[in-house]
């Protein structure tokens, strides 16, 4: 099979290929590119498989990086792109689950292909356009089956994140998972607990938002790996549930799909911190999913106050975006109209500060400050009062005379 007319981004890196050619070495293209492409989808990163060792590479190209070079990768820098060329190598045992004991660099193609995870990912791409296709990776393509690589079983002792990455796969591409590969991933689900959140993290976020999202929970779900994944484990029903709202729309970003997971497990806003936590999610992730799920289980309750919005703040397009995803019967257009018609947004937009309350009243930086400022805050946001700093001021030294007493 080939491939006629080859996407720009492998047109740009064709002279590196050339130049290992030239060199007496074989060079191709591998991997998620070569796949996408005969999937007529958009590429992102170009690899390159080749002969040459490491050493040998370097000697061929001006400006390289080692950034793997004890597994045989090597950052080849060209027209300020990087290509990542990795020697064809073999692996030992994988007592960790995770990474191979020992790396040995080989000459031979087909001794690198057969040690990747799935068919549709072992294929090499020749500079001429010839596919180089040594499992049947590309009927597996264009029956849209996700299959494991020889034997799955060992595939997924070698590294058994592959397990979360063919539930991913399988949403991200709309694949179905071949019968031995799912009842090889089910038998092993327990191997998960050895592989770190942070990479777990990163397989469940694509998976929430793939075109068939809904298949890979799923099917996340069915091999039982939900159970070694933390805050998961005996929330079946839910899942159930979220796996059907994924099957109407997908989140948008990061942060839509975790703060739609957290709304339909039930969590708390306390809740929600803690089980992000586990999961080792970024601080502004958690800021944004706790303030989201504050209002959202408000709106559950039923319609919210100018307070409960303007306190949501920032995070409240992701708690509409949310609400949308959800099944709340809500008109997130009109509260969003409704934040926007607020007299303040923030704290720092209130004309009174803890500046005028010494210079004006008097007042020594105390707790009574933060007290006298949050009165007014409320007193602003809710339309009772205007923010004007003559009529706040007012305000203030009503309060502060109560205070006193």
């Amino acid at each position: 099979m080939y491939i006629n007319d080859l996407p720009a981004e492998f047109k740009a890196a064709l002279p590196i290929l050339e130049t290992l050619e030239n060199a007496g070495y074989e060079a191709y293209f591998v991997g998620g590119s070569v796949r996408d492409t005969l999937l007529e989808k958009p590429i992102h990163d170009v690899d390159i498989a080749t002969s040459a060792y490491p050493e040998e590479v370097k000697t061929l190209f001006n400006s390289t990086v080692d950034t793997g070079i004890e597994h045989g990768t090597v950052m080849i820098l060209d027209h300020g792109q990087g290509y990542e060329t990795t020697t064809f190598r073999t692996e030992s045992t994988y007592t960790d689950f995770r990474r191979p004991d020992e790396v040995t660099f080989v000459r031979s193609l087909a001794e690198d292909l057969k040690r990747r995870d799935f068919t549709v990912n072992a294929l090499a791409l020749k500079p001429n356009g010839e596919v180089v296709d040594l499992f049947d990776g590309v009927r597996d393509l264009q029956n849209k089956i996700l299959r494991a690589v020889g034997q799955a079983e060992e595939r997924f002792h070698e590294d058994a994140l592959r397990m979360m990455r063919a539930v991913r796969f399988a949403a991200q591409l709309d694949f179905k998972i071949e019968e031995h590969t799912r009842a090889a991933i089910k038998d092993n689900a327990a191997l998960l607990e050895h592989i770190a959140i942070e990479r777990i993290n990163v397989e469940f976020t694509k998976l929430l938002q793939g075109s068939n999202a809904r298949y890979g929970l799923l099917e996340m779900m069915a091999t039982k790996l939900n159970n070694y994944m933390p805050g998961l484990e005996n929330v079946d029903i839910d899942l159930l549930g979220f796996a059907e709202l994924l099957g109407q729309a997908q989140p948008k970003d990061d942060t839509q799909a975790w703060t739609l997971l957290a709304f339909e497990l039930g969590l708390t806003p306390s809740d929600t911190v803690i089980f992000m936590k586990k999961w080792k999610q970024s601080a502004a992730l958690i800021g944004t999913a706790k303030k989201s799920i504050a209002l959202l289980n408000e709106l559950r309750k039923g319609p919210v106050s100018a307070w409960q919005l303007y306190t949501t703040g920032q995070a409240l397009e992701n708690a509409l975006a949310v609400a949308d995803l959800s099944e709340l019967e809500v008109d997130t257009q009109a509260l969003a109209t409704q934040f926007t018609a607020l007299p303040i947004h923030d704290k720092r937009d209130l004309a009174l500060t803890g500046a005028d309350l010494t210079q004006e009243l008097g007042l020594q930086p105390g707790p009574i400050f933060g007290k006298i400022l949050h009165q007014v805050e409320q007193q602003v946001v809710a339309g009772e009062r205007t923010n004007q700093a003559s009529e706040l001021l007012a305000v203030a030294r009503t309060l502060a005379e109560k205070e006193k007493k």
